[in-house]
């Protein structure tokens, strides 16, 4: 071929054309032909790779799962955000809704304690099972605020490695800063994302929370119900919450579970309770590093 300097004018722009065309991009780097939705399992199989090929990298054999709700806060927030509903509802006592978020805002208050343990046990976890660089039992949450945060913040603390698995959202949620750098991950897709929830998974502690959580939790349930993944111990954290939400018992009651099923869970109140009952479940002494996986 010609040099492009002897090229004709009109020759020069067309050549121009083809190498700014968006169908001469090399197709790994072609965002917009990725994004289309014929390559959506494409799009799934990426999902699925990257962060298992970087949890592998990083040495990370197994994890426990952390759940709760984005709106549970440690007190401060929850007694800041109190404090601005009550003022709002002084400039409009009448309004039904300012009353209504400051009832919100104290039942929101008075679960603050769950960031705490939430907190606590993320520490707890990950200070006597991540020593002599073992990456067992590395805490994994959704990524994001509340319970979430303190899950995080509590590996943090212990100066331990911890997973998020955020997700794309309308609302756009952004990660937590105790997160490991390296082990924070984004999904556009909640099944992969449910899926990596699951995968090295050798516990999970849901704290009280809201639709997502209920969501996760009971696809959990369904799985280990139908014995289509690894048995681990399921610990419902703060049994009074639970049973104000969920009457477990009245769906065996009502036959459309065993009664058996109910022993797919269990509950527990503080955060030493919660890692005692994993050790147990695992074989391993409470109070030392576990020995490799169960």
């Amino acid at each position: 071929m010609l040099p492009h300097t002897e090229l004709s004018p009109e020759l020069a722009q067309r050549l121009k054309a083809i190498v700014s065309s968006p169908s001469y991009l090399l197709a790994e780097v072609d965002t917009a032909f990725m994004r289309r939705d014929e390559l959506r399992p494409v799009r799934f199989q990426l999902e699925l790779l990257k962060p298992e090929m970087i949890l592998e990298e990083e040495n990370v054999h197994s994890t426990v799962v952390v759940y709760g709700g984005t709106q549970i806060v440690e007190a401060p927030e929850a007694q800041r955000r109190l404090r601005g509903a009550e003022v709002q509802l002084e400039q409009t006592p009448d309004d039904p809704k300012a009353l209504r978020r400051v009832e919100r805002a104290k039942r929101i208050l008075e679960k603050s304690h769950y960031y705490d343990a939430a907190r606590e046990f993320g520490r707890i976890v990950s200070s006597t099972c991540q020593t002599e660089k073992r990456c067992d039992y590395v805490v994994v949450t959704g990524g994001g605020p509340g319970i979430m945060e303190a899950g995080n913040r509590g590996a943090y603390d212990a100066n331990a490695k911890s997973i998020g698995l955020n997700i794309v959202l309308p609302e756009e949620q952004a990660p937590n800063p105790y997160i490991t750098p390296e082990l924070c991950f984004q999904f556009r897709y909640f099944a992969l994302r449910k899926m990596h929830f699951l995968l090295r998974a050798k516990a999970l502690v849901a704290f009280p929370g809201g639709f997502g959580t209920l969501d996760e939790l009971f696809q959990l349930l369904t799985l280990r119900q139908t014995k289509r993944m690894q048995a681990i111990p399921i610990i419902l954290f703060g049994r009074a919450y639970w049973d104000s939400i969920i009457n477990f018992q009245a769906l065996a009651d009502e036959g459309v579970i065993a009664d058996e099923h109910l022993d797919l869970f269990t509950y527990a109140e503080t955060p030493e309770e919660a890692w005692r009952i994993i050790a147990t479940y695992h074989d391993h002494d409470h109070d030392r590093q576990p020995l490799g996986l169960a």
